[in-house]
Formats: structure tokens, sequence, C-alpha cells
């Protein structure tokens, strides 16, 4: 398993675009016939993609968690990007649809990723510590809390579904969903924001060929940007904001762990405010 470290607010002032990227980006995930799985030291998140190709791929416990097995100890959301898929869960078989989601709870001992007749299964991991055990609990797009936010005339009319919330799945500090641009809109979280009390990982994808996706990040004061192509995520600390502008229409994957699920808990950064 990779250890990514990020920055701190004052080194992050000093990269420059190729130390931000490897900092910050996951430029890498989805790798036919592999499960690829990052540690990084913000609240202690895993991320990770499991592709399997005509065999089956099993999520086992590397040596740096010091466990018998993954999710001894933790929490896992589970969204396929993919072609239709299986996730098994202790003998129990999960079929999963593009977008579909599902949440693994602490305890679960065996955990594999199949792909289904068609092939090309992607499955988006996203894993916090965990202190209790909740049940193991699939969600369907119809299952999904939607929000319908912003207009044509800001461009950034989206939907937003929520699966792993506090109204939704029950997770310990796993909060998960994606959220859809609509054609002709290009911004997300903006005017943006930070919420000190939890970090959170964006997943791009769904962006179309030769296009790409701006994220913005870094104090209100002192922002940065990041080129994000198809299928990159960017890890987000607690102290930066996280917004995106793309060349076109887009969708991405939202995940935050902390010790608050509350959605709009979020401290804004005035767009007068940003330099």
């Amino acid at each position: 398993m990779n250890i990514q470290y990020v920055a701190s607010k004052q080194e992050t002032q000093m990269l420059d675009t190729i130390d931000l990227r490897d900092r910050f980006l996951l430029e890498s995930l989805f790798r036919p016939g592999e499960l690829v799985l990052t540690y990084c030291d913000i609240d202690r998140v895993i991320v990770g993609a499991a592709c399997p190709d005509a065999r089956p791929l099993p999520l086992e416990a590397s040596d740096e968690l010091r466990c018998n097995y993954f999710c001894e100890r933790r929490e896992l959301g589970v969204m396929n990007l993919g072609k239709p898929g299986v996730v098994t869960v202790d003998g129990v078989a999960y079929p999963l649809e593009a977008k579909e989601c599902l949440y693994i709870g602490r305890g679960s001992k065996m955990v594999q990723f199949a792909s289904g007749s068609e092939g090309g299964s992607q499955f988006y991991l996203i894993s916090y510590p965990a202190h209790t055990a909740y049940p193991t609990t699939k969600a369907s797009l119809a299952d999904a809390n939607q929000l319908h936010l912003g207009s044509p005339a800001t461009s950034n009319e989206r939907i937003i579904y929520q699966f792993i919330h506090e109204k939704g799945i029950q997770s310990c500090q796993l909060v998960m969903g994606f959220t859809q641009l609509m054609t002709g809109s290009v911004w997300n979280t903006m005017p943006p924001h930070t919420h000190t009390r939890r970090s959170e990982v964006y997943l791009y994808f769904d962006i179309a060929p030769g296009q790409m996706v701006f994220h913005f990040m870094g104090e209100p004061q002192e922002t940065r940007h990041l080129c994000v192509q198809e299928k990159q995520a960017v890890l987000s600390p607690a102290w930066s904001i996280h917004a995106g502008c793309g060349t076109g229409a887009y969708t991405f994957v939202w995940a935050m762990g902390g010790e608050n699920q509350r959605f709009d808990d979020m401290d804004p950064a005035p767009l007068a405010d940003l330099r």
C-alpha cells in the first residue's frame, strides 16, 4: 500500500506544480486487473480502486495496517464507476450497477471484487477508521437523497446524490455520494468553503475526452490549483477550500471523514476574500 503525506498550509505556499501534484493528487488509481490503495495522513483515510478482470480481487490487509483483515478496525465505502460488477462481503454477494454505492461495516472479514459478464467493473474505495460496527448496506440511485442546486445562469446547475450520510446509510465517520453537473454547467462548490471538522477526497470522472477540470485548493487568501484528468482524486485537508471548474460538464465522488457528518457544516469563503 502506498503511503502519502500531504503538505501543511505553510508548506503548500512554497510548493511548485510538481510538488503540489505529488502531495495532493492521486493520478493512477484505476489499473486493469489490479487493486490500488493509498494511505493518507489526513484523518487516516485510505483511497483506492479495484478493477478486476477475469479474476476476482480480494481486499486484504497490508502490513502497514497491522491488523488481521482490512475492515477489522475500519469502515469502507464502495462506488462502482464502470460496468456492472459484484462485491462479496463475508459470503453475501452485492451486485453493483454504475454509480451504485455499498457501505461495508467494521468487522467484515472477507471482501472481494468481481466484474460481471461484460467485464470492466471499476470500484472506487474510501475507508476511514471506525469505532463501532454498522451493517453492510447497498444503495441504488433511487435510494439516494437528491439535492438539486445551482442554475444555468451561474453555470453550476447540479444534482447531489447522498448515499452514506446522517439521514441515509449509517456510518461512524464516512460520508459519501456524488455530484453530477448538468450540460452547460462547469462550476462546483462555488462560492467555496472549508470545514475544520472533517477532510474530504474528490474523485473526478465522466470528463469527456480532451476535457479537464481545474480543482482549486489552498487557503482562501492563498489559493492554488490542480489540473485534473479522468478518474483522478484530490486529497483535501480541513484547512483547504475545494472547488472545481471544468472545460465541460463532469461528475465527482465526494467523501468525507472526521468528527462531524452534517452536510451543511461549512465555513464560507466569500468570493471577495479569495486571492
